[in-house]
């Protein structure tokens, strides 16, 4: 095992799994689309009387202006060496979202970093499309993306890495019927080298008619006891690992995204490699904001 076998396990962006050969009429590169696994609602308490259920009630060609921050950051340690950070730099991304009739379509405006050769790599990308395939329980179900023909592999890289983030920390609706103070908890597998169950639990902490201010409480567990790591580059032990993260987001039935809020999901992994006995620690954190 070689300590850059180590490295690359600190990308956990997305497998592309499916892709169009077209370029279309609007100038936009071809669409990639990743599937989004299964999320599972379970009603904890119903929460106060009166009780309704929790739907999007927009209309199709409703339309949106929101921005999307995410930062991820990642050190690693191998044995006693030195610490290195490996985060790749956050990025800002205004959004003009517009209702469909199965789900959401967001076109990018001018796509911001605070690292210099990112900044100007995300500048062609201004005019590129995402989309969201959203379920009745407002479940993101798969995410797609059509980045302009002259979106650098960096740019893409970086856009896919933040609306993947702000996927997994999205939230569904229960099917029954709630009230303020209301809990349910999501399950969701979280796609990854190391398989995660996902488990967030929702608290409904005030509603003023489609307004909802919602709580989060966040917990990754791994399903495996093995890291596989990418490129067939080998596998390692998982020693420990935890994940936990909290949030609040505020969500507008009539719009189809968060209209403000943050989620941050952040702990420590450590991992050996069977064959040497070299340990590997990480510490990691990831935010996910929605703003004007």
């Amino acid at each position: 095992m070689t300590l850059s076998a180590f490295a690359v396990g600190c990308s956990d962006r997305p497998e592309v799994t499916a892709e169009s050969d077209n370029t279309d009429s609007h100038g936009l590169g071809k669409e990639v689309t990743m599937p989004i696994e299964a999320m599972t609602t379970t009603v904890v308490d119903p929460g106060a009387e009166p009780r309704s259920p929790l739907r999007r009630s927009f209309t199709p060609g409703t339309t949106q202006q929101v921005t999307l921050s995410t930062d991820h950051h990642i050190e690693q340690q191998i044995n006693q060496q030195a610490v290195r950070d490996f985060s790749p730099p956050s990025v800002t991304i205004p959004l003009t979202a517009q209702a469909g009739t199965d789900g959401v379509d967001l076109t990018l405006g001018n796509v911001t970093s605070p690292d210099p050769a990112l900044a100007k790599a995300l500048l062609p990308a201004d005019g590129s499309r995402v989309g969201f395939d959203v379920s009745e329980l407002g479940a993101i179900t798969a995410l797609r993306l059509a980045p302009k023909p002259a979106t650098s592999d960096a740019a893409r890289a970086a856009l896919e890495q933040a609306f993947y983030q702000a996927v997994y920390q999205s939230i569904a609706f229960p099917d029954e019927a709630v009230g303020v103070g209301a809990v349910w908890t999501v399950r969701q597998q979280v796609s990854d080298s190391v398989p995660l169950e996902q488990v967030t639990t929702a608290t409904l902490t005030a509603r003023e008619g489609n307004q909802l201010t919602i709580e989060l409480n966040v917990v990754q567990t791994p399903k495996t006891t093995v890291w596989h790591l990418p490129n067939e580059a080998g596998q390692l032990e998982i020693v420990d690992y935890l994940m936990h993260g909290t949030g609040t987001i505020a969500v507008d039935l009539d719009m189809p995204l968060p209209v403000s809020g943050s989620v941050e999901v952040g702990g420590n992994q450590t991992y050996r490699d069977p064959n040497s006995q070299v340990t590997l620690r990480q510490t990691l954190r990831t935010e996910v904001q929605w703003g004007a």
